[in-house]
């Protein structure tokens, strides 16, 4: 009995994100699903980009936690509108967790729309939440071996983003084994080397996204 609840569960979700989807579509905001483990650098590379492109497009943010404020408290330093969605205990957020917190933003007043998923490589992949992308980031101090480990977040994404390349002469980390293995699962996944306290790559990324926005 347990298997056709779960299938529920996840074709239940599967409807919610494809409306969100079209919402997102008619009101022409580009979203993007950013995923990490714990401790990656997603709040600091969404700080770092909406600072460096908040002139050119308006930014609304969905932050994703089992508790506390303090990364929405981050981005709302910026002056961008943000909600908080504590799950209590899950490990992700799913489509009608995002269709209840769009509905306390004003999708008009937005170009785009990052979700800072709940850290964590498996629970996010599985649950569409109605996104254009998924943007997965990853860094040195974690190890090259998530390709291995969790291979659907890889399949799943459409870009890469390698963060804290300054660490690079402190930790063993092979960036040829990493793009090697991360293509093997997903030939056309783009992959940008950055660090988000240098600065290095975060124009690549940027370009990334606004060529993403001017196609929307």
């Amino acid at each position: 009995m347990k298997i056709p609840v779960v299938q529920k569960v996840l074709e239940a979700n599967e409807r919610i994100a494809e409306e969100n989807r079209r919402l997102f579509e008619k009101m022409n905001v580009l979203v993007i699903n950013l995923v990490s483990g714990p401790g990656a650098g997603k709040t600091t590379l969404l700080k770092r980009t909406i600072e460096g492109l908040k002139d050119l497009y308006r930014f609304g943010v969905i932050e994703g936690d089992i508790q506390s404020t303090l990364d929405a408290e981050r981005i709302a330093s910026t002056g961008v509108p943000v909600v908080q969605i504590n799950t209590g205990g899950a490990c992700h957020l799913d489509g009608n967790m995002i269709r209840e917190a769009i509905d306390k933003l004003d999708l008009g007043a937005l170009d785009v729309l990052v979700v800072e998923n709940v850290g964590n490589l498996v629970c996010p992949v599985e649950f569409d939440i109605g996104e254009d992308f998924k943007v997965m980031l990853l860094s040195l101090p974690e190890g090259d071996d998530k390709a291995f480990k969790y291979p659907l977040i890889f399949h799943e994404s459409r870009l890469l983003l390698i963060n804290k390349m300054d660490l690079l002469p402190y930790v063993e980390y092979d960036i040829g084994k990493m793009c090697q293995e991360s293509r093997k699962i997903n030939p056309h996944l783009e992959i940008i080397e950055i660090s988000c306290k240098t600065g290095d790559g975060l124009p690549s990324w940027f370009n990334w996204l606004k060529d993403k926005v001017n196609k929307r």
